[in-house]
């Protein structure tokens, strides 16, 4: 075979291998934040002192109910998964022809049994396997009411953009919170958000020295056939 051929066949694995480890990006969900519902003004009434559209209700509950207000999320996730597991076989084999008799005597030469055959046969597999796995997020976010569902309970959503002199760094946060789990200073665990969707990545010079390129990853891919 011929180098240029072997060189188009080369590349043309290597750019195989490059479609299949191509990402897929996840579903887009918008994370901008949520405007509240238009609310009537009634008239300024004159000659009074009180104006209605800019009182304050002095026992106002201050938590998240409504949709475009806020809520901080404390984001207390942890995840800690070990699993081990072993196996072991092991199978013996053993056959004995006897000596066969022919003509009432055994078959020998040189006064040795010839056809006598024994056979034995083992084998044994062991096996053992271990692995642990440990996440941690600590943090906050505050976000904003998207949806209030039919049963009350508050859809959220909303993320946190910092940008360094190195790349970015974000937090996107969506899930179903219960109003009955807000916390009387407007914050409620990660842990109690049902359906909760938690997003920290980043972009720039540092994310993309943390990542493989992409001949590494063809390399490492199960596609790669040795």
């Amino acid at each position: 075979m011929s180098s240029r051929l072997f060189l188009i066949i080369v590349s043309a694995t290597l750019f195989q291998g490059c479609s299949l480890l191509r990402r897929e990006e996840p579903q887009q969900t918008d994370y901008s934040p949520t405007s509240p519902s238009a609310v009537e003004t009634t008239p300024v009434s004159t000659g009074g002192v009180y104006r209605s559209e800019s009182s304050m209700d002095l026992f106002m509950d201050l938590r998240a109910r409504s949709v475009g207000d806020i809520l901080t999320i404390l984001l207390v996730e942890r995840t800690d998964a070990t699993k081990d597991s072993s196996s072991s076989t092991t199978r013996d084999t053993e056959i004995d022809t006897g000596v066969p008799i022919i003509a009432g005597s055994p078959i020998t030469y040189n006064g040795d049994q010839i056809l006598n055959n024994e056979i034995q046969s083992g084998t044994a597999f062991n096996g053992a396997a271990d692995a642990t796995q440990s996440n941690s997020l600590d943090g906050s976010i505050t976000v904003t009411v998207a949806d209030r569902l039919p049963n009350g309970n508050l859809l959220v959503r909303g993320e946190k953009l910092i940008t360094l002199n190195q790349g970015e760094e974000y937090i996107r946060f969506s899930g179903i919170v219960r109003p009955v789990d807000i916390g009387p200073d407007n914050s409620i665990p990660s842990t109690k958000v049902a359906d909760a969707k938690i997003t920290y990545s980043g972009d720039g010079a540092l994310a993309d020295a943390n990542r493989p390129g992409w001949l590494t990853r063809f390399f490492s891919s199960p596609w790669f056939p040795f």
